[in-house]
């Protein structure tokens, strides 16, 4: 499936990171909207398969697929971009400023959220006939979701945040490993499978996505769960944005840029040459 070695992804990596900053307004907003808009129905998809198959699993294994099609369409989400753009910078590439990476995050939020909150708004109305019926199995999953992963983290305190935060670190591992993984193949097949793994693998383990959150939470709301904007926000949105940010940037971003773009001399070269020379003049 034209697999491609390390040293020649991480350049796409890079590469990758200095087109996004330079995109136009227009392209970037529309571009994360619509990734955004994808990746909540997307959620919305693997908790129907799980509240109808009673299988979180099952619905963890189909939820990839919206992954799968916003990267196929070359859409934007912002837990991609926190990984992706800091290495263009990095790399001192002309005209990469700390003021451009910092724009396209902005804009890149901006653009996943709002197309996170039409579908909430689209569901919410489908799952309630206009708002004119009690919410389904689905709605009142959700619902329930939104109140335990702000409310309930809330209970603890300080703990709480920290474990969002943690939460947020391994789930953008997982997914800048999918975004990183789907660079290693030139085939359609070997960046599906590629994306595939970590993906399924965060969403089973109940990891937390800026972007999922940004479609949850609004919905939950609107489905009559019992908590604010501000519980939202402080007890979910920021720590998990961080943590996306941390977790991704330094568990896959500054490690393969560290040791497949910017390798290190091999260890004791000129040692170990000089050695096999006095080897060899002592057969002679």
């Amino acid at each position: 499936m034209a697999y491609l070695v390390p040293a020649e992804f991480v350049t796409k990596m890079v590469d990758a990171g200095e087109s996004k900053i330079f995109m136009s307004t227009r392209d970037t907003l529309i571009r994360s909207y619509m990734a955004g808009a994808i990746l909540a129905l997307a959620a919305v998809f693997a908790v129907t398969v799980a509240v109808h198959t009673g299988s979180f699993l099952v619905g963890s294994m189909l939820f990839p697929v919206g992954f799968i099609m916003l990267y196929l369409m070359g859409f934007d989400l912002l837990t991609g971009v926190f990984v992706l753009t800091p290495l263009a910078l990095l790399d001192r590439r002309p005209g990469v400023t700390v003021k451009g990476v910092l724009r396209n995050w902005g804009l890149v939020f901006i653009g996943n959220f709002v197309g996170a909150l039409t579908v909430a708004a689209m569901m919410a109305f489908i799952l309630t006939m206009g708002f004119h019926l009690e919410p389904d199995a689905v709605g009142q999953k959700l619902a329930g979701v939104g109140e335990a992963r702000t409310l309930g983290y809330a209970e603890h305190g300080t703990v709480g945040w920290l474990t969002i935060f943690l939460r947020g670190m391994l789930c953008n591992w997982m997914v800048s490993m999918g975004v990183v993984g789907a660079m290693i193949s030139t085939h359609v097949s070997g960046k599906v499978i590629a994306m595939w793994m970590p993906i399924m693998l965060f969403f089973f383990m109940g990891f937390e996505h800026s972007v999922v959150n940004m479609f949850l939470f609004p919905f939950a709301m609107m489905m009559g769960g019992d908590f604010s904007i501000m519980d939202y926000m402080i007890w979910n949105e920021i720590p998990t944005a961080l943590g996306n940010l941390v977790g991704g940037l330094a568990f896959t971003g500054l490690t393969l840029y560290s040791t497949h773009y910017k390798t290190a001399p091999k260890r004791n070269l000129v040692t170990t040459a000089a050695s096999r020379n006095t080897a060899d003049l002592a057969k002679v």
